[in-house]
């Protein structure tokens, strides 16, 4: 089991299932499932049925990570899409209005 890199941990989905968690936290499942029993995971643990998940929200915390904020996300720079057909990038197009035809 290899643990998880930063990025890895960022693209977890928002109820990763414990064992992502323990990954993160580069522990071992038995040592992780031992505190979760023991009451003392340091992040909160839900139980839905037989699966345990825990809030991405928490692990980032824990972890000392943040998310992306949106104007991080924004700022990104687009996919350059050389080669492809289609619209080029910066390119206004125009649409023409749907036609119907009157019988």
């Amino acid at each position: 089991m290899t643990a998880l890199t930063p990025e890895q941990v960022l693209s977890l989905p928002a109820m990763p299932k414990v064992q992502d968690a323990f990954r993160a936290m580069n522990i071992g499942s038995t040592n992780g499932y031992a505190l979760i029993n023991l009451g003392e995971f340091p992040i909160e643990v839900l139980r839905f049925g037989r699966v345990y998940r825990v809030r991405r929200a928490d692990l980032l915390a824990f972890l000392g990570l943040s998310e992306p904020t949106a104007a991080e996300v924004q700022s990104a720079p687009a996919p350059h899409n050389d080669g492809a057909p289609g619209v080029q990038p910066e390119t206004p197009s125009e649409q023409s209005a749907p036609t119907y035809a009157s019988k």
